[in-house]
């Protein structure tokens, strides 16, 4: 199972000495009532940790470069309690690398009219602060999100945990090593892409790796090895004979568990998160990876298909920022295939040949041996289930030669109207918003690809925020679509995102 650190967010509060060492007082004892009330709300998936009131220059620099270096620091959140001058901000904003949240709040909630003087609007001037405090992101054309409202309100800290999430996915994504097993799909365009491009601009390193190396790592699996993960399947799943000689059938499973123990055991070895793999460049392994694959996925490790590793990037990404997240519903590699064009029943029916990660089955998970006609091995053996239903949301991430553009589809999640016996491998039934005909169109319109990472516990505004925190574009197709204007925003970031 992949762990990730133990990230932590500083708490940065803007002042300056205009007023007197009791208003800093003051403000340094409201920052910290803020943090305390924030840590233990239960809202926040992350600690806050309290800094000194930033004044000066000097050491506005120094904490933005000590959080530069700290590597348990995911960001910071910046709360200017008074008026603090912008251009002190200038240096420290110039050098610092992370993500940063401005908590446009006050300290308290209702202007306290019996007895408000200028001494209290003196010292309690966010509204003015933060007005200076922006200015200076937007000349500087720095990113950051703002989050404006009072810092006790539920849904003000439900905006920050959102915003941790999105941060731990930014820091974590210069970390992301991503292993080709065999090259892309030959003559395939969407799957793609410029890999070089992909480490400057998100820090992803992709790396190949000759199919029969990591067969290798399979076949030094000891068999005890192999004996006690395939017991633990069947302790697990349903196991779906259809007629095949139980035997035959666990000799089937035993070769998946081998291979997810010799994957995992490659993957961890040399350090990488995301794996790729190609039905066309099997090597020495007997079977197209399905379960080992799919089970890899619900530890927490991103995949993509046919070479696919824009999306195994993306799929771990968005892995880390769902990680321990109450009440999750999942998160998974996922293919368009078909569609229902009965009117009133509109879907894409999403699957893929084997690779679909359990953590978005609904109700039981089967385990079932059948013939793959892809990759001239022997029968897999893979996971079968039905996904929840729900909304969710298809991300692609795609090369556009100049630039990336990560496409963000706001989609419905239900059960198909029939059961579909002779389908051998898990699904998802979805209809993309505003509908199928126009969300297609949209999609196909962005240059959206057939594998997507999906997720029923991220937002679109999440996934918009990473593109933004990346320098990249973000087009959104939900309820609000209109293909006029799709169109017309497709031609102004062309050039607003040209290089």
């Amino acid at each position: 199972m992949l762990k990730q650190k133990t990230y932590q967010f500083w708490f940065c509060t803007g002042s300056q000495d205009l007023y007197g060492d009791a208003c800093l007082a003051h403000v340094a004892e409201h920052a910290q009532k803020i943090v305390e009330a924030l840590n233990s709300s239960g809202v926040l998936p992350y600690e806050i940790i309290w800094k000194p009131t930033l004044i000066t220059n000097e050491l506005i620099r120094r904490t933005f470069n000590e959080a530069n270096t700290d590597e348990t620091c995911a960001g910071v959140i910046t709360w200017m309690h008074t008026f603090s001058p912008a251009k002190s901000w200038i240096l420290g904003l110039q050098e610092y690398r992370k993500p940063l949240l401005h908590l446009h709040t006050q300290f308290n909630q209702e202007i306290p009219y019996d007895t408000i003087d200028m001494d209290f609007m003196n010292e309690n001037q966010s509204a003015h602060g933060g007005r200076e405090f922006g200015h200076i992101f937007t000349r500087m054309g720095i990113e950051r999100k703002i989050v404006v409202g009072h810092w006790s309100d539920q849904k003000v800290q439900e905006k920050i945990a959102s915003w941790m999430r999105t941060a731990v996915g930014v820091i974590e994504s210069s970390h992301v090593r991503v292993m080709r097993v065999a090259d892309n799909m030959r003559n395939v365009a969407v799957t793609d892409g410029d890999k070089v491009e992909a480490q400057i601009r998100f820090g992803w390193e992709v790396d190949a790796y000759p199919v029969n190396e990591i067969a290798q790592a399979v076949e030094d699996v000891k068999e005890g090895e192999v004996n006690a993960l395939v017991d633990e399947y069947y302790d697990k799943y349903d196991i779906l004979l259809e007629g095949r000689d139980p035997e035959e059938f666990k000799r089937h499973v035993a070769v998946q568990a081998r291979m997810e123990i010799g994957f995992e055991r490659f993957l961890e070895e040399k350090n990488y998160q995301a794996i790729v793999t190609h039905f066309g460049d099997l090597g020495s392994l007997k079977q197209l990876p399905g379960l080992a694959i799919q089970r890899l996925m619900e530890k927490g490790y991103g995949f993509g298909a046919e070479g696919d590793w824009k999306t195994a990037a993306m799929l771990r990404i968005m892995k880390i920022m769902t990680e321990g997240m109450k009440d999750a519903k999942g998160t998974s590699f996922m293919e368009d295939y078909t569609y229902n064009l009965v009117p009133g029943k509109e879907g894409i029916l999403q699957a893929h040949m084997l690779e679909v990660c359990p953590t978005i089955s609904d109700g039981p998970i089967s385990m079932k041996v059948q013939p793959l006609s892809m990759g001239d091995r022997e029968d897999p053996a893979r996971l079968v289930f039905t996904a929840k239903e729900g909304p969710a949301i298809a991300t692609s991430l795609i090369d556009l030669g100049n630039r990336f553009r990560l496409i963000i589809n706001s989609v419905n999640c239900k059960k198909t109207e029939k059961q579909m016996p002779k389908l051998p491998v898990a699904t998802a039934f979805w209809t993309p918003e505003p509908n199928l005909q126009t969300g297609a169109e949209a999609w196909i319109l962005c240059g959206g690809a057939h594998h997507t990472a999906f997720s029923y516990d991220i937002t679109a505004e999440q996934m918009g925020d990473w593109a933004d925190a990346m320098g990249i574009e973000a087009v959104y197709i939900d309820k609000d679509t209109d293909i006029r204007t799709l169109k017309n925003e497709l031609r102004w970031n062309s050039v607003a995102y040209r290089k």
